[in-house]
């Protein structure tokens, strides 16, 4: 029964995603949402008469109960945003679906997830760079999530498949239907090992507005983002730019500048939005995936003692706590954010600080 009402919490009219948590915040659960009464609603902060009357006159339920056969009918599970197995990197973003709708085998909580966008006007250079890098990527048994989309998106899927791992596609449409229609092979193959996650109801459209909440969810699954090959303006640098706002580490594979599908990227490392990537060990070494670097910042350690005042500063602070957000550091230091990284990158250098995922730094 429970599950018909936190489905049904997601069908009110008006009640986005962060006003639903709130509500089961205040009122312990989805259930007890909707058998609260108005005069308690109406004490939650941003909550008022109207939508207090929404919750209490609603008429959603049966819109559930059919939402849910229509799951049962065709294989599609879901999962809340309380679940244990809700992924559990998307529910620290403000804005995580109340409730995921999936199909396949996927664990939403591996060890590494890597989320690959880009142009669907693909070019030899852009998909070459995707194969190296998934290739890459391998060893370390990384989930692979995008969008199922033409060009970077497929070739992102594919070479996943192609190297036993793991991939996700997220969709900017109800999970009846496969957009476009010829990846449909593709997305069969993918059920096997990972599978297709939406946060849309039954019947929903690829409409052109779905696709920027389609891309919260990419950034929001993943450790890291890498965009290859993007233009001025698009659904690439959107998601580049959410990863950002979630402190998720953004990679951009550089291109000439004169290719109208590298300049997103090169936008992204100019404006330093975005890490270079060139290799799969540029993304190794940022996100301590790296043995052998994780060694030689063991030996560096041991050579280079000597620190500057803004050094030690900084480096007390991290020994102070077990990790550190760079926003927390540049707070705590009283240092510039230029400043401040230009210190913890010297004392990357030096083997004394770890760079983690999420621009979170941690004393070696």
């Amino acid at each position: 029964m429970e599950k018909l009402y936190q489905i049904s919490l997601s069908l009110l009219p008006g009640v986005g995603s962060i006003t639903a948590k709130k509500l089961v915040s205040y009122c312990g659960s989805a259930e007890a949402v909707f058998n609260e009464k108005k005069q308690a609603l109406v004490k939650i902060p941003g909550v008022g008469n109207s939508l207090a009357n929404l919750i209490t006159r609603h008429k959603v339920f049966e819109l559930a109960e059919k939402e849910l056969k229509f799951l049962a009918k065709n294989g599609i599970h879901f999962c809340y945003f309380l679940d244990d197995i809700y992924p559990q990197r998307l529910k620290h973003c403000v804005d995580s679906p109340v409730v995921l709708f999936y199909k396949g085998n996927i664990d939403f909580n591996p060890e590494k997830v890597v989320s690959i966008v880009g142009t669907r006007s693909a070019t030899d250079y852009g998909i070459e760079k995707v194969k190296e890098i998934v290739e890459g990527l391998s060893k370390h048994k990384v989930l692979i999530v995008s969008g199922l989309a033409y060009g970077i998106d497929a070739t992102a899927h594919k070479e996943a498949i192609k190297n036993d791992l793991p991939t996700v596609g997220v969709l900017g449409h109800s999970l009846d239907r496969i957009y476009p229609p010829l990846h449909g092979k593709i997305a069969r193959q993918m059920l096997d090992k990972g599978g297709l996650v939406s946060e849309f109801f039954s019947g929903t459209k690829p409409d052109r507005e779905n696709f920027p909440k389609r891309n919260r969810i990419i950034a929001g699954l993943s450790d890291a983002v890498l965009v290859v090959e993007a233009a001025k303006k698009g659904g690439a640098l959107i998601t580049a730019n959410i990863a950002n706002s979630y402190d998720r580490d953004v990679f951009a594979v550089p291109g000439r500048s004169n290719d109208e599908f590298s300049r997103g990227c090169n936008i992204l490392i100019k404006s330093h939005k975005a890490n270079l990537a060139d290799s799969v060990e540029d993304i190794e070494y940022i996100m301590g995936w790296d043995a052998e670097n994780n060694k030689q910042r063991s030996i560096q350690r041991q050579m280079f003692v000597e620190l500057d005042e803004s050094e030690e500063k900084i480096y007390s602070l991290l020994k102070e706590n077990e990790n550190a957000a760079i926003d927390y550091i540049v707070s705590k230091s009283g240092f510039t954010p230029s400043k401040a990284s230009s210190v913890l990158l010297n004392l990357e250098f030096k083997g004394l600080v770890r760079h983690l995922p999420g621009k979170v730094f941690k004393a070696v």
